[in-house]
């Protein structure tokens, strides 16, 4: 008899553990998936002085979506008494119009998680919510905190009790500890970590935000009439209407109560040094980072590519829906065709009805569909934004040969991607990381592509514009040249987590 799944679904005898191994589908369990992509941090979203503070929450991670899709949370702030509802899911699996009626208050900070293996669970869905001897304290976070084994040890030999597996925690801990007020503890705390986060405190009568002193992570705050919003990308600002004002900078600290904002710091700006892979595949193409707009960086990105890779072909396509900017671009750049040579079917991330077992050998073919028409007796240029393992662009290659391309040529719109994250991405193993052992033609071969070209690490810098006179133009770029902007205990460093886990 097939298996009950959650909300009475059947789940098929042959279920494969890849799919399906937890309590529903997508849960974190680390093993491979049908796409091998870098999977996204996670987003935050804060709301001060709106009657309607919970709504707003709820469209605006509606709108972060992407950036986390395993679990969400939201708490909201009502004459010094907290409301808060978390869940696994999907945002509008988890709220409900009564849910979010009952979350009053005109302050609320929301969170939508994705999380790595073995911490797929509801305990560890942000916001976090503790007691502490003034009251309240709801946090939450993007990123990863570097030295947080170190401080958390600490901390369990001085007799604090976690509750969780997730860095975010660590932050309260600090705070509870600290017996300075709550701003100046906040800034202690944050001054003892290292790594990139984007921090959103709540308490009874202050909605606290952060950025780490690199900006690994973005933050960004805009007005909607009275009413402060803060956002990790600002395409949540355009889906409720809010104005945008600024980026949260690094090493800043912004306070909102009662006699309105303070900009204060918690430590001086070191190197800039924002996710270059924010730019090149996890931000929507709608959203902009330190006024730079995505899609137009990535167009840049493909023309550059262009410039430095062109091959003759009769066609380009991009694989939706992160590399469609570049492939416009080199398009554009060489005059070659921009063609819909594969569609993703966007309704197979989530569901509780498992394919056959001859389908799921072929999974690829679930989300992603080459055009026969398209690309049949063509030479194609496909365009992607990045390499982790090779086995998805060994897949999609086999797939426009399998429509009947004659020729399929690979360009990625970033360097190889040969180095763990340890600042808020989930990165696979070293070792897992095709880049990090094969030459490039290794690489085109054990993807099966008539060429490969990578963008140099020159092209994407100048591509995405920035800040003149920093290094790298104010970018992390640690991932594919090892130069990571702060220090690194590599042995307790967790490259395949966020705080978010």
């Amino acid at each position: 008899m097939p298996e009950v799944g959650p909300g009475g679904a059947s789940r098929p005898e042959s279920a494969d553990a890849r799919f399906w191994n937890g309590d529903y589908y997508n849960q974190g369990n680390g093993q491979e998936e049908i796409f091998d992509k870098l999977k996204e941090e996670c987003g935050v979203f804060g709301v001060f002085g709106h009657p309607d503070a919970a709504h707003l929450s709820y469209y605006g991670l509606h709108a972060l979506q992407h950036r986390g899709e395993e679990s969400c949370g939201i708490c909201t702030s009502d004459d010094g008494s907290f409301h808060y509802h978390r869940g696994m899911g999907l945002v509008k699996e988890v709220f409900d119009r009564d849910k979010l009626d009952a979350l009053v208050g005109n302050r609320a900070i929301g969170h939508v998680r994705y999380s790595t293996s073995g911490s797929s669970q509801l305990g560890n869905a942000q916001p976090l919510v503790f007691k502490y001897r003034d009251g309240d304290l709801a946090v939450c976070t993007n990123g990863n905190l570097v030295n947080e084994p170190v401080i958390r040890r600490e901390l369990e030999e001085q007799g604090s009790i976690f509750q969780t597996s997730s860095d975010t925690e660590v932050i309260a801990h600090l705070i509870a500890r600290s017996p300075k007020d709550l701003v100046e503890a906040v800034k202690d705390a944050f001054a003892r970590l290292i790594g990139g986060y984007a921090f959103l405190i709540m308490t009874k009568d202050r909605l606290i935000a952060a950025c780490d002193p690199n900006g690994f992570r973005p933050l960004v705050m805009g007005r909607l009439g009275d009413a402060y919003i803060f956002a990790s990308e600002t395409c949540a600002f355009e889906t409720i209407g809010a104005e945008y004002v600024r980026d949260v900078q690094p090493g800043e600290i912004l306070i909102l109560d009662e006699n309105g904002l303070r900009e204060e710091r918690f430590a001086p700006m070191e190197r800039r040094a924002v996710c270059a892979m924010e730019y090149i595949y996890f931000a929507r193409p709608d959203s902009d980072i330190n006024q730079i707009n995505l899609h137009s960086a990535r167009k840049r990105m493909g023309q550059q590519l262009a410039l430095e890779s062109f091959v003759d072909a009769d066609i380009v396509t991009g694989v939706p829906d992160s590399s469609i900017s570049a492939a416009i671009g080199y398009a554009e750049q060489t005059g070659i065709s921009y063609e819909l040579g594969l569609i993703k079917n966007k309704y197979t991330g989530r569901t509780f009805i498992q394919p056959s077992q001859e389908l799921r050998e072929k999974g690829v073919k679930m989300k992603l569909s080459a055009v026969r028409k398209v690309v049949e007796g063509k030479r194609v240029v496909m365009i992607d934004d990045s390499i982790v393992r090779g086995t998805t662009s060994l897949r999609i290659v086999n797939l426009l040969r399998e429509a009947g391309a004659t020729e399929v040529h690979v360009r990625i719109s970033s360097p190889p991607f040969m180095n763990p994250c340890y600042y808020g991405i989930d990165t696979p193993n070293p070792g897992d990381l095709i880049a990090s052992t094969k030459s490039v033609e290794e690489i085109r071969k054990a993807i099966n592509a008539d060429s490969l070209y990578f963008l140099s690490h020159s092209g994407l810098i100048d591509a995405v514009g920035g800040h003149d006179g920093e290094k790298n133009r104010g970018l992390c770029m640690s991932c594919f040249d090892r130069d990571y902007p702060t220090k690194v205990q590599f042995e307790l460093a967790k490259a395949t987590s966020c705080s978010c886990d």
